[in-house]
């Protein structure tokens, strides 16, 4: 039997439809962007970044800060005064450095009685610990004391004498006022990224803003109901969080945005009405760009098992900003492109009937190269990949508190001064809370605790007693680390808490969430997978390849990220949180790809040729919205912390590296070398269509995206 005709024609649509209802779709968005607009607003003002919701839920520490803010007058802000002379202070500056306490003494309440300095072995470096509960838990008055005692012991400077202001209290303020300026920059930043690459993509001087307008949209959207999330059920969101979700929403509502017009512009020379086209292309592209936005979301969703209140959070926060950019990029973005007709693509306007210019393409020819020897370009990407994964054994250990900024703030300065000038000796608290009926005995054993150099109790309140500890070892050293240990083993009834403790137990916690929340993950994504492609090997290839690039990645950032960057550690979330963001969204251009190859398999053609065309006709968008979802990460690496410049790394690499080498070589490789098998066990592993079908097409041949 002879093939059909290429296409079908749309059955006649109703005229009224093709005019209603994108404007009912448009209007409809306005109002909702109208009633979101000022709830979007409010975001800045609900989130949180105290240190408890960046903690374990379940961890001792965690119970440590919880119990703190009941504690009268709220959480303690504990406070180190620093002065340093590198030839050693003289008699003046001892003088001046008193004075300069009392001036502080007397303008604020302060918890720790009279200020008593401590001077270094080398006499270089005088402290003195200061403690008040004076700003109780109101970070902006903790914010405003921190920026007094500051501008008090800036006044008067002696010539050659720093003052300086560190501890915990200090670290947070200047880590609250970083995450301050993370929102304005990031929006701004990642709109300019996306709309140069749209122009490049387009080449088009209208085209370009539609999806960018309508991302927007989005974005709105998203940050209103987030707003309302946090008003009705409580949802806790940080900045990284709502950083996070910003990206997303650029990231993948502009890839949505990609796969669906360059389908729309396809249809445009098949069927002369847009709204019929955009019917057409809908239901050519729909169903892969549902799979793959259900992937990120369900596999963000997934961080709910996670105990890390940061991590649990960031998954809704994450999830609703990919489900608003797949609702504006399915609705809105159909509505405002039929409505401005074909004109929008001005001036490389498709037309009806016309072919696309035939140039040479890319992709067809580094799918023939892979298609000549198959199994030998599988081997040397997996080889590669592979070595790259052993990077991680040389990775740096965990992130400390005092190297989270990328730019030194003065509180980290002020520690690092400390810990230079005391190196027998510990400068940062730890704190440990026992019952107050027990505050005696328990003091004992904490004062007889290994490696405790000293111990005083502090604030009493609710069936609770603090007592402020002070190590032998520097902070977060392996010696400070078994005296928490030991207080935690020897003491009685007794939480302890304090930076150092934290630190431990999000490197614990993680490492926990990691067991629990990866099977999750991969569980959730094979079965989207599996009802897309109705196949089982597919999947599994899938999710073998951006598992494979996620453990390159991880190695490339053990190599990189001390030498190159200077990091002096690797966040504990970021093996966490960059599987999931890999793995989710990797997986997405495997399922544009695997979805038009399997689209082409069920018109009838051959697995060589369905594997090759489907690379071919995808790969030209994929490159692109592979391009601009890594280049919205990177506008995470020009934020001032390394948390979040550590995490733009390796999603960014990671995206190109599953665009450029693993959807492109090895997963076009391993289709070749499985032919039919890669359907198993569907009716497309046994014959070429689907059974039943009477359309045997041609495939069709698009040109990519950004080439017309």
């Amino acid at each position: 039997m002879g093939a059909l005709p290429t296409a079908i024609e749309p059955p006649p649509t109703r005229a009224p439809a093709r005019r209603v209802l994108p404007w009912a779709i448009v209007v409809l968005w306005a109002a909702v962007i109208a009633l979101a607009f000022p709830f979007a607003g409010k975001l800045d003002d609900a989130q949180r970044d105290n240190v408890v919701d960046y903690l374990p839920a379940s961890a001792d520490s965690t119970q440590v800060a919880r119990i703190q803010q009941a504690l009268p007058g709220g959480e303690s802000t504990d406070l180190v005064v620093v002065f340093h002379r590198d030839r050693g202070l003289t008699d003046a500056d001892r003088a001046h450095a008193q004075e300069r306490l009392d001036a502080i003494a007397d303008a604020h309440e302060l918890a720790s009685g009279p200020p008593q300095g401590v001077p270094s072995k080398d006499g270089t470096t005088l402290m003195y610990p200061v403690s008040t509960t004076e700003p109780g838990t109101d970070n902006d008055a903790r914010a405003a004391l921190v920026d007094d005692v500051r501008e008090r012991l800036g006044s008067d400077p002696v010539e050659g004498l720093d003052a300086e202001l560190g501890g915990t209290g200090a670290v947070q303020t200047d880590m609250e006022k970083v995450f301050g300026t993370i929102d304005g920059t990031l929006m701004l930043a990642t709109v300019l990224v996306v709309a140069v690459l749209l122009i490049l993509t387009y080449r088009s001087p209208f085209l370009w803003l539609v999806p960018l307008v309508v991302v927007g949209a989005a974005a709105v959207a998203s940050q209103a109901v987030v707003y309302g999330l946090i008003q009705g059920f409580g949802l806790t969101v940080t900045s990284q969080s709502a950083a996070i979700m910003t990206v997303l929403v650029f990231g993948a509502g502009t890839d949505y945005a990609l796969l669906l017009v360059a389908r729309y512009r396809e249809e445009l020379r098949r069927v002369q009405r847009p709204y019929d086209a955009m019917l057409a292309a809908l239901r050519g592209c729909g169903p892969a760009v549902l799979a793959s936005s259900g992937t990120v979301a369900a596999g963000l969703l997934c961080l709910l098992a996670a105990d890390v209140n940061s991590a649990s959070g960031l998954g809704p926060v994450g999830a609703v900003g990919v489900v608003c950019a797949l609702a504006a990029m399915l609705t809105l973005l159909p509505a405002v492109l039929v409505l401005l007709g074909r004109r929008v693509f001005w001036p490389l306007v498709p037309v009806h009937g016309g072919e696309p210019k035939q140039r040479r393409s890319l992709f067809g020819a580094m799918g023939t190269s892979a298609a000549r020897r198959p199994g030998v370009v599988l081997a040397a990407g997996t080889v590669l990949l592979g070595t790259l994964a052993l990077g991680a054994l040389g990775a740096p250990g965990n992130l400390t508190q005092e190297d989270t900024f990328t730019e030194r703030p003065e509180s980290v300065s002020a520690m690092r001064t400390l810990a230079d000038a005391y190196p027998d000796s510990g400068n940062q608290p730890i704190s440990v809370v026992v019952p107050s009926d027990t505050t005696g005995r328990a003091l004992e054993d904490v004062r007889s605790t290994d490696g405790v150099a000293s111990a005083r109790p502090g604030r009493s309140g609710d069936g609770w007693t603090e007592i402020t500890v002070f190590a032998k070892d520097a902070p977060e050293s392996a010696g400070e680390t078994a005296t928490i240990e030991a207080l935690r083993a020897e003491v009685d009834g007794a939480h302890v808490g304090g930076p150092s403790a934290q630190q431990l137990d999000l490197a614990d916690t993680n490492a926990r969430d990691r067991v629990i929340v990866v099977p999750l993950v991969l569980g959730a994504v094979l079965l989207i997978l599996i009802a897309l492609l109705r196949s089982l090997v597919a999947p599994l290839m899938l999710i073998a390849a951006v598992v494979a690039v996620w453990g390159a990645v991880m190695g490339l950032g053990g190599l990189v990220f001390e030498p190159l960057f200077g990091f002096q550690g690797v966040d504990p979330s970021l093996p966490l949180l960059s599987f999931v963001f890999l793995v989710a969204l990797g997986v997405d251009y495997g399922i544009f790809l695997m979805h038009r190859m399997r689209e082409e398999a069920l018109n009838g053609a051959d697995p060589r040729a369905a594997a090759l065309t489907a690379l071919r006709t995808t790969g030209g968008v994929i490159a692109s919205a592979g391009i601009v979802l890594a280049a919205t990460f990177v506008v995470l690496m020009n934020l001032p912390l390394v948390p979040l410049v550590e995490m733009g790394f390796l999603v960014a690499v990671g995206v190109l590296l599953d665009t450029f080498l693993v959807r492109t070589y090895l997963v076009t490789s391993a289709s070749l070398l499985l032919g039919r098998r890669v359907w198993w066990p569907g009716n497309l592993s046994r014959t070429g269509r689907k059974e039943g079908t009477q359309m045997v097409s041609e495939p069709r041949h698009p040109e990519p995206a950004g080439r017309r």
